[in-house]
């Protein structure tokens, strides 16, 4: 076992330094210059004073060094925790604007996740044993989980915030309030999250009770399930076996989700103006800010990592077929 944990991390440790290699390469490969941006948005216009400005910025920004020093000099200020200054706010740091971010991705997406998790597994298991479930309402689920997350966001702003006007249609709170420990700030931030989360769920929910539902019908059909009917086990007992066998994939699912967490959620984002870091994302790429974009991949790269390595970890532990393949045994 310590051979294959050791053989993990010289893994994970080879996948993490390619990773982070290709996040700091992909900002650079971006069209535009991220100083003239900055300047353009600081509305300087005499040309003897941007010019000033502009040597200025891409030295205190490291930008005028030769690429492979740019490289180098990266590495040293992640090792010490120093994601760069953005440029889409500046002077604010990266680490500051994601740290602002993340506590509404965490908010939104580990409620959408795991109650969707827990919701359509259960709905997946129920309907693969109910063949009048099965037919009329799974199919429904088909759509729900084919359905783009966006598209489904503009349809339930239109209705509960534009029509119904139940629901506000942007932001995390409203502008007109400060931030505080109030109900009345807490209420007004539960608003804003529910129609984010909502659009979140529903379609996370589609594909967990399909996924579910396909697993068990797959395991009721294995010779195993066939062999203990044989020998006259009850169906109950068969089909507990079904749903733990089936749940495996739902695990390693649900693991990779919860690893991309910090990616936020884009398109939902962008849709309701929800300041995440996948909004985060969106902003850096349009401003051509190179450390705002290599901070959010970086999380999202730890976060996928340690959720594969969480999988691992989690498969040991739940599935003795695992064990004994490491130890041996299976031979």
């Amino acid at each position: 076992m310590k051979r294959y944990f050791r053989r993990k991390i010289l893994i994970y440790a080879l996948t993490f330094l390619i990773a982070v290699t290709v996040d700091w390469m992909i900002p650079r490969f971006m069209p535009g210059n991220p100083i003239l941006n900055l300047l353009s948005r600081s509305g300087a216009t005499h040309a003897e004073s941007t010019q000033v400005m502009y040597t200025y910025l891409t030295k205190a920004f490291g930008l005028d060094l030769p690429v492979w020093k740019q490289y180098l000099n990266f590495w040293v200020a992640l090792f010490h925790g120093d994601f760069g200054i953005s440029i889409y706010l500046f002077p604010k740091p990266v680490a500051k604007v994601i740290a602002e971010a993340l506590p509404y991705d965490i908010g939104l997406l580990i409620p959408a996740i795991l109650l969707s998790w827990i919701a359509g597994n259960a709905f997946g298991a129920v309907a693969a044993r109910t063949k009048r479930l099965d037919n009329t309402i799974l199919p429904i689920g088909y759509i729900i989980s084919a359905t783009p997350y966006m598209w489904l966001g503009i349809v339930l702003s239109w209705a509960f915030a534009i029509v119904l006007k139940i629901f506000p249609y942007s932001g995390a709170y409203s502008y007109s309030l400060v931030p505080t420990w109030s109900w009345l700030f807490i209420w007004d931030v539960l608003k804003h999250w529910f129609l984010p989360f909502a659009s979140l769920f529903i379609v996370m929910f589609g594909g967990w009770a399909i996924g579910m539902r396909n697993m068990i019908i797959y395991e009721l059909e294995a010779d195993y399930a066939h062999y203990l009917q044989a020998l006259g086990a009850p169906k109950r007992m068969v089909r507990n076996y079904a749903f733990r066998n089936a749940l495996l994939p739902q695990l390693s699912g649900l693991a990779l989700q919860l690893g991309t967490i910090v990616a936020g959620a884009m398109a939902t984002e962008i849709v309701f103006a929800y300041p995440g870091i996948g909004y985060l994302i969106l902003m850096a790429i349009q401003n051509q800010d190179y450390f705002l974009l290599q901070g959010c991949f970086f999380f999202i790269i730890v976060g996928v990592l340690l959720a594969n390595f969480l999988i691992d970890i989690i498969f040991i532990i739940v599935d003795p077929r695992t064990r004994k393949g490491m130890t041996g045994g299976a031979a």
